[in-house]
């Protein structure tokens, strides 16, 4: 019996919360950007479970499309797990700092069944400074009228990094939607060429203190001919001109290709995650 379970927050602990996620900025940076947005009580995309006294919390877990902990003790990583797998899985992956999710794996697997897919080794990526290397100066944001040239390179990038289409289920009406969302606030680049996308990359995650790209995507027949490094570059400079004050992400460890372009472009290791897909 654990002596202090996962607890349910509220807004009245906001001060609590707000003092954990500024102490892993880039790491905490999905659940951080949420909170902003919306606060902690009354959710009705996720709730967020705390571990600790009143006082002094010591750990978060967001639970919601996906379960995400944050600074997660060992401890806190049981409580969690307990807490987790007391109800049906709603969320589609554990995603944030390696150690935190493969131990929530481990109590999860029993209750939830197999994994799709476990990641276990992807390192966390920060940058504060412009890339040295130059920008390719045909990426850009996508316009609005644009959705739907955008989208087609979505879906590919979506199938291909998680395995499954974002079309089955609704047909993509609700990942339309996101990409659309991403698309008026100004956080989708892309590279186009012959009327298509080549290159895309979104801001997935924005927040005060870094903006995280997710989405990054070469057409197959562009790869291998040096333009990721440029497009690369050109996203990262306009977002820390623009959005932030730092560009983050996060990258399978064994996607050598992509970790060069990371590289040369100034990236650095801030972090390891690990994901698992359910």
């Amino acid at each position: 019996m654990l002596t202090m379970p996962a607890r349910l927050l509220s807004d009245a602990e906001r001060g609590e919360v707000d003092r954990l996620l500024e102490l892993d900025p880039i790491g905490s940076a999905q659940v951080a950007e949420r909170v902003q947005a919306a606060g902690i009580s009354w959710r009705i995309d996720a709730r967020v479970f705390g571990y600790g006294s009143r006082r002094r919390l010591e750990s978060l877990c967001w639970v919601g499309a996906n379960l995400i902990p944050v600074l997660a003790s060992p401890a806190a990583v049981e409580a969690f797990a307990e807490m987790a797998g007391a109800d049906p899985r709603m969320c589609s992956s554990l995603v944030g700092e390696s150690e935190a999710v493969l131990g929530l794996w481990h109590h999860l697997d029993r209750v939830w069944g197999p994994a799709r897919d476990v990641r276990p080794n992807q390192p966390l990526l920060a940058t504060w400074a412009n890339p040295a290397v130059p920008a390719d100066p045909t990426v850009r944001l996508v316009r609005n009228h644009e959705v739907d040239l955008l989208f087609p390179a979505a879906v590919a990038m979506y199938t291909e990094e998680v395995g499954v289409s974002p079309l089955v289920g609704d047909g993509g009406r609700d990942y339309r939607d996101r990409i659309r969302e991403l698309v008026r606030a100004k956080r989708a680049y892309a590279k186009f060429a012959g009327g298509r996308v080549v290159f895309k990359a979104e801001l997935a995650v924005v927040t005060r203190h870094t903006a995280q790209i997710q989405g990054v995507w070469v057409a197959p027949e562009w790869r291998g001919h040096g333009v990721a490094t440029g497009a690369m570059a050109a996203v990262v400079r306009d977002t820390l001109k623009r959005v932030a004050p730092s560009v983050s992400l996060y990258v399978n460890d064994y996607n050598t290709p992509a970790r060069r372009v990371y590289d040369r472009c100034g990236f650095r290791q801030a972090g390891t995650f690990a994901t698992v897909l359910l």
